[in-house]
């Protein structure tokens, strides 16, 4: 690391000409400012919650008037998120250019207000896929090609590329998996080559991990913590700080014990205790102190860090005086995280009507076989029919759309939600007894819901659906353009099949109003239901673009309908009982 004669710090970067070239520090000077890397890595098990902390340590550099942006390392071979199952891996999430990515980037976005993209998101199979096409395309000179000079080079091209696009003056980066995975190493290589060609000044490596505590003992171990952070050290990274999660806060005694074994200073040993909301995070973090040494190590000459906006934004997770029971209808329930951005999008609707929320997981097969398993229906106050593929379950959500409209109750259906809302609307108020979407019944005598047409001679599943950001038009006047206040609006999209328009005039006769179109008319984007208190669907996924900061109109409205769903209720219990 150099400075100019202006004092203003350059990058010196390290070459390498591959493995076995002894001419390898050769340093190549530029005059642009460094943009400063922080590596966030994890150990003793995933699941810990680096998702979260990353945004958090993120959100709280942005309130501290720096340009940051995340990105997340994914070790496995998938090119991307799209062909995983949710169940196993969680929520594929879009970007508004069409990046099928993984969930954490959806976290990064809510946290940090703003849009990625689908290049915050790395594979091992993104990165294996451009060396060989570079292989292939004779770019190596000949070389053989290898992990260490040419994946973990990729790996860092990718990094920088994503700095200089952005600007950023801090880029976070996430590593999934954790410490000691095979598939993960080359990447924990190329961040610990990053700290010798950027600098030290540049770098910063960051290590979460647990401290379990045993019933029976009640005291945090700090075993699983020493034992992964030798794990780091053995593979060439020394943390510069640590942050231990946990279910209470950490104890002194178990922060000095982490430091001393760790060498890790006492003040970077931060707790990140269990809380109300994953909003209170960062004022946790900042609490803790964790600016402090990142910014020192970092040389970087922030502001003070404003948390005021976000302190209030955060209490309206935590501070309510009723709850409201929202119905969740799907296909993965046995995963949350296979629905994560549904249940932030619900939770921001909420605390923007001033209530709680509790989400009720209904898996969609309990209704099929036994339609008096709906009854189980009647104590929430709303229903959600969310996203998912395939046959398995979808006459249990198209039973429950009925209900939905049968009994008054509120309905929110998105993507295949409203696309099975519009199937059980067929079949039950239009008499169209066999309607289906050719998705699940491809011979069916009624496709009210057919593939896209642009669809129908894709062969490959991956990257291969209508993704991303697309303009809607909402006509007027209409339900949809009292929710939003303005005619064009923007959703993401993840889907093959569509309304077959050739049925909607016959849905429109009998009280089905669909309001917003998109791609000069030829998509459905939003249906609503004339004389039902709230039952409407869109073929995007509104709940992409819920913020905190900035709930989603659409769920905000339903939260709203849902509220006084349940006020009626109370009504009604006080009439009965008097």
């Amino acid at each position: 690391m150099t400075s100019d004669s202006s004092g203003e710090e350059t990058r010196g970067r390290i070459t390498s000409a591959g493995a076995g070239n002894k001419k390898v520090n050769i340093h190549l000077h530029d005059r642009s400012p460094v943009p400063k890397y922080i590596f966030v890595t994890g150990g003793v098990m995933s699941g810990l919650g680096k998702g979260i902390t990353t945004s958090s340590l993120a959100k709280l550099l942005q309130l501290s008037g720096l340009k940051v942006t995340c990105m997340k390392v994914d070790p496995y071979l998938n090119f991307d998120a799209g062909t995983m199952n949710p169940i196993a891996h969680g929520e594929v999430f879009v970007t508004d250019d069409g990046g099928e990515t993984d969930m954490d980037i959806g976290t990064y976005e809510r946290f940090l207000n703003k849009d990625l993209a689908k290049e915050n998101n790395i594979t091992t199979g993104q990165v294996y896929r451009k060396v060989i096409e570079d292989e292939r395309k004779g770019k190596y000179l000949g070389k053989c090609v290898q992990i260490i000079p040419h994946v973990t080079d990729e790996i860092k091209r990718r990094i920088r590329e994503e700095a200089g696009k952005t600007n950023a003056q801090v880029v976070v980066v996430e590593c999934g998996g954790t410490v000691g995975d095979i598939e993960s190493q080359p990447f924990i290589e190329a961040f610990r080559q990053m700290r010798l060609e950027d600098g030290i000044r540049s770098t910063y490596f960051i290590h979460v991990t647990l401290a379990p505590q045993i019933d029976a003992v009640g005291e945090m171990k700090t075993k699983p913590t020493q034992h992964s952070v030798q794990e780091l050290r053995r593979i060439g990274i020394q943390p510069d700080l640590i942050i231990v999660r946990g279910n209470k806060a950490l104890p002194r005694e178990a922060r000095e014990k982490i430091a001393l074994f760790t060498s890790v200073p006492m003040d970077s040993v931060i707790s990140n205790p269990d809380v109300g909301t994953i909003y209170q995070v960062p004022q946790v973090l900042h609490d803790e102190g964790i600016l402090r040494p990142v910014t020192a190590h970092l040389g970087i000459k922030a502001k003070k860090t404003d948390l005021t906006g976000w302190k209030r934004v955060a209490s309206r997770f935590t501070e309510f005086e009723r709850t409201v029971t929202i119905g969740l209808v799907g296909k993965y329930v046995t995963l949350t995280d296979s629905y994560v951005s549904v249940n932030q999008a619900l939770h921001h609707a909420a605390a923007a009507n001033n209530v709680g929320v509790a989400i009720r997981w209904i898996e969609s097969e309990e209704f099929e076989g036994d339609t008096s398993r709906l009854k189980m229906l009647e104590s929430v106050d709303g229903i959600v029919l969310p996203q998912g593929y395939g046959k398995r379950g979808t006459e249990g959500k198209i039973a429950a759309a009925n209900y939905a409209r049968e009994n008054g109750v509120p309905m929110l259906g998105l993507c295949f939600g409203f696309q099975l809302s519009i199937v059980s609307f067929a079949r039950n108020v239009l008499g169209l007894k066999s309607a289906n979407s050719t998705e699940i019944d491809p011979q069916t005598s009624d496709p009210v819901i057919d593939l896209l047409p642009e669809q129908r001679k894709v062969s490959d599943l991956g990257g291969t659906m209508r993704l991303g950001g697309h303009d809607i038009s909402i006509l007027k006047p209409s339900l949809a353009f009292e929710i939003y206040g303005r005619k064009t609006i923007r959703g993401r999209h993840r889907h093959r099949f569509e309304l077959n328009q050739s049925y909607a005039q016959r849905f429109e006769d009998s009280g089905m109003h669909f309001s917003a179109f998109s791609d000069g008319g030829r998509r459905a984007e939003i249906l609503e239901l004339k004389g039902h208190p709230f039952y409407m669907g869109t073929q995007f996924h509104p709940e992409y673009l819920s913020r905190p900061e900035v709930p989603e109109p659409i769920f905000v409205a339903f939260m709203k309908a849902a509220l006084a769903n349940a006020e009626r209720g109370d009504k009604e219990k006080i009439r009965v009982t008097a």
